[in-house]
Protein backbone atom coordinates (compact mmCIF):
# COMPACT_ATOMS: atom_id res chain seq x y z
CA UNK A 1 0.00 0.00 0.00
CA UNK A 2 1.33 3.44 -0.57
CA UNK A 3 0.81 6.43 1.65
CA UNK A 4 0.20 9.96 -0.21
CA UNK A 5 0.63 12.93 2.04
CA UNK A 6 -0.88 15.70 1.24
CA UNK A 7 0.33 18.76 2.87
CA UNK A 8 -1.87 21.62 3.40
CA UNK A 9 -0.73 24.93 2.03
CA UNK A 10 -1.92 28.12 4.98
CA UNK A 11 -2.53 31.44 4.11
CA UNK A 12 -1.37 34.19 5.98
CA UNK A 13 -4.77 35.00 6.99
CA UNK A 14 -5.30 31.26 7.81
CA UNK A 15 -1.77 31.98 10.43
CA UNK A 16 -3.44 35.19 11.99
CA UNK A 17 -6.88 33.61 12.42
CA UNK A 18 -5.13 30.41 14.28
CA UNK A 19 -3.17 32.99 16.51
CA UNK A 20 -6.53 34.98 17.19
CA UNK A 21 -8.17 31.62 17.88
CA UNK A 22 -5.82 30.52 20.58
CA UNK A 23 -4.68 28.02 18.28
CA UNK A 24 -1.09 29.51 17.93
CA UNK A 25 0.23 31.67 20.91
CA UNK A 26 3.08 33.95 21.36
CA UNK A 27 4.87 30.81 23.74
CA UNK A 28 5.08 28.91 20.16
CA UNK A 29 8.34 29.45 18.19
CA UNK A 30 6.50 28.90 14.56
CA UNK A 31 7.18 30.76 11.58
CA UNK A 32 4.76 30.70 8.22
CA UNK A 33 7.17 29.74 5.35
CA UNK A 34 6.06 28.71 1.61
CA UNK A 35 2.10 27.55 3.48
CA UNK A 36 3.83 25.74 6.08
CA UNK A 37 3.61 26.20 9.43
CA UNK A 38 7.69 25.38 10.74
CA UNK A 39 8.94 25.15 14.05
CA UNK A 40 11.92 27.29 14.82
CA UNK A 41 15.01 26.22 16.68
CA UNK A 42 15.42 27.03 20.65
CA UNK A 43 16.93 30.41 20.88
CA UNK A 44 20.27 29.81 23.14
CA UNK A 45 22.23 32.63 25.30
CA UNK A 46 24.73 32.97 22.96
CA UNK A 47 22.09 33.77 20.43
CA UNK A 48 20.42 35.98 22.21
CA UNK A 49 23.54 37.77 23.32
CA UNK A 50 24.94 38.39 19.50
CA UNK A 51 21.21 39.62 18.41
CA UNK A 52 21.40 42.03 21.21
CA UNK A 53 25.16 42.80 20.05
CA UNK A 54 23.81 43.52 16.49
CA UNK A 55 20.25 45.52 18.22
CA UNK A 56 22.81 47.75 20.07
CA UNK A 57 25.01 48.21 16.70
CA UNK A 58 22.43 48.97 14.38
CA UNK A 59 20.38 51.22 16.18
CA UNK A 60 22.91 53.60 16.84
CA UNK A 61 24.42 52.87 13.07
CA UNK A 62 21.28 53.30 11.51
CA UNK A 63 19.93 56.13 13.26
CA UNK A 64 16.92 57.68 11.51
CA UNK A 65 17.66 56.00 7.92
CA UNK A 66 15.50 52.73 9.13
CA UNK A 67 13.85 51.24 11.86
CA UNK A 68 15.76 48.23 13.75
CA UNK A 69 13.02 45.27 13.79
CA UNK A 70 14.02 42.83 16.11
CA UNK A 71 12.73 39.01 15.66
CA UNK A 72 9.48 40.57 14.44
CA UNK A 73 7.26 39.15 11.42
CA UNK A 74 7.50 40.31 8.08
CA UNK A 75 5.13 39.60 5.03
CA UNK A 76 6.80 37.95 1.72
CA UNK A 77 3.71 37.30 0.10
CA UNK A 78 0.37 35.51 0.90
CA UNK A 79 1.85 31.90 2.21
CA UNK A 80 5.25 33.56 3.80
CA UNK A 81 5.58 35.12 6.91
CA UNK A 82 8.70 34.33 8.60
CA UNK A 83 10.29 35.79 11.63
CA UNK A 84 14.11 36.84 11.03
CA UNK A 85 16.66 37.78 13.50
CA UNK A 86 16.53 41.06 12.77
CA UNK A 87 15.25 43.24 9.85
CA UNK A 88 16.73 46.88 8.98
CA UNK A 89 13.02 48.38 7.72
CA UNK A 90 12.85 51.78 5.63
CA UNK A 91 11.32 54.75 7.86
CA UNK A 92 7.89 54.42 8.40
CA UNK A 93 5.63 57.19 10.61
CA UNK A 94 3.89 54.12 11.98
CA UNK A 95 6.48 51.96 13.21
CA UNK A 96 4.91 49.07 11.42
CA UNK A 97 1.79 49.23 13.80
CA UNK A 98 -0.42 49.11 11.19
CA UNK A 99 0.84 46.45 8.69
CA UNK A 100 3.66 44.27 8.83
CA UNK A 101 6.69 45.40 6.87
CA UNK A 102 6.60 43.64 3.15
CA UNK A 103 10.28 43.16 0.87
CA UNK A 104 9.90 46.68 -0.63
CA UNK A 105 10.04 47.73 3.07
CA UNK A 106 13.43 45.92 3.49
CA UNK A 107 16.44 47.46 3.51
CA UNK A 108 18.61 44.27 5.23
CA UNK A 109 17.48 40.83 6.81
CA UNK A 110 19.95 39.44 9.03
CA UNK A 111 19.40 35.71 10.55
CA UNK A 112 21.78 34.74 13.13
CA UNK A 113 22.54 31.29 12.57
CA UNK A 114 23.64 28.66 15.45
CA UNK A 115 21.90 25.79 15.60
CA UNK A 116 19.74 26.98 12.40
CA UNK A 117 22.50 27.43 9.53
CA UNK A 118 21.11 24.83 7.00
CA UNK A 119 17.02 26.06 7.46
CA UNK A 120 18.24 29.48 6.88
CA UNK A 121 20.59 28.87 4.32
CA UNK A 122 18.44 25.84 2.21
CA UNK A 123 14.69 27.17 3.39
CA UNK A 124 14.53 30.84 4.06
CA UNK A 125 17.05 31.90 1.94
CA UNK A 126 15.59 31.17 -1.31
CA UNK A 127 12.27 32.56 0.25
CA UNK A 128 13.79 35.57 0.58
CA UNK A 129 15.56 35.77 -3.04
CA UNK A 130 11.82 34.73 -4.27
CA UNK A 131 10.35 37.89 -2.56
CA UNK A 132 12.88 39.96 -3.87
CA UNK A 133 14.74 40.94 -0.53
CA UNK A 134 18.04 43.13 -1.61
CA UNK A 135 20.58 42.09 1.41
CA UNK A 136 20.28 39.20 3.66
CA UNK A 137 23.30 38.27 5.98
CA UNK A 138 23.54 34.85 7.48
CA UNK A 139 25.40 35.59 10.86
CA UNK A 140 27.57 31.71 11.50
CA UNK A 141 27.97 31.73 15.09
CA UNK A 142 30.18 28.66 14.87
CA UNK A 143 32.55 29.81 12.09
CA UNK A 144 32.11 33.68 13.34
CA UNK A 145 31.76 34.31 9.62
CA UNK A 146 28.62 36.35 8.06
CA UNK A 147 27.54 35.63 5.26
CA UNK A 148 26.57 38.76 3.06
CA UNK A 149 24.03 37.70 0.01
CA UNK A 150 23.00 40.31 -2.70
CA UNK A 151 21.75 40.24 -6.33
CA UNK A 152 18.51 38.22 -5.98
CA UNK A 153 17.11 36.55 -8.91
CA UNK A 154 14.38 33.88 -8.70
CA UNK A 155 14.85 31.66 -5.84
CA UNK A 156 18.72 32.36 -5.43
CA UNK A 157 21.26 35.25 -4.71
CA UNK A 158 23.61 35.66 -7.35
CA UNK A 159 26.51 37.29 -4.89
CA UNK A 160 27.74 35.86 -1.63
CA UNK A 161 30.59 37.22 0.22
CA UNK A 162 31.90 35.44 3.16
CA UNK A 163 33.50 38.41 5.81
CA UNK A 164 35.83 36.47 8.40
CA UNK A 165 36.56 37.69 11.49
CA UNK A 166 37.55 40.61 12.43
CA UNK A 167 36.96 42.00 8.82
CA UNK A 168 34.96 45.17 7.65
CA UNK A 169 31.25 44.90 6.27
CA UNK A 170 28.99 47.30 4.48
CA UNK A 171 25.66 46.73 3.73
CA UNK A 172 25.30 47.32 0.06
CA UNK A 173 21.54 49.33 1.03
CA UNK A 174 22.64 51.23 3.75
CA UNK A 175 25.81 52.00 3.10
CA UNK A 176 26.39 53.87 6.74
CA UNK A 177 25.65 50.46 8.26
CA UNK A 178 29.50 49.05 8.45
CA UNK A 179 31.45 47.27 11.32
CA UNK A 180 33.82 45.21 11.73
CA UNK A 181 33.00 41.40 12.56
CA UNK A 182 34.52 41.39 16.31
CA UNK A 183 32.55 43.86 17.86
CA UNK A 184 29.60 41.11 17.58
CA UNK A 185 31.65 37.89 18.38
Amino acid sequence: MTLTVIHHQFSVDDYARMRESGILTEDDRVELLAGEILVMSPIGPFHVGIVNKLNKLLNALVDDDGIVSVQNPIRLNDYSEPQPDMAVLRPRDDFYMYALATPDDILLLIEVADHSLAYDRDTKLPQYAESVIREVWIVDVTQRVIEQYTEPVQDHYTHMHKVLYASAITATTLPKLQFTTDRIF
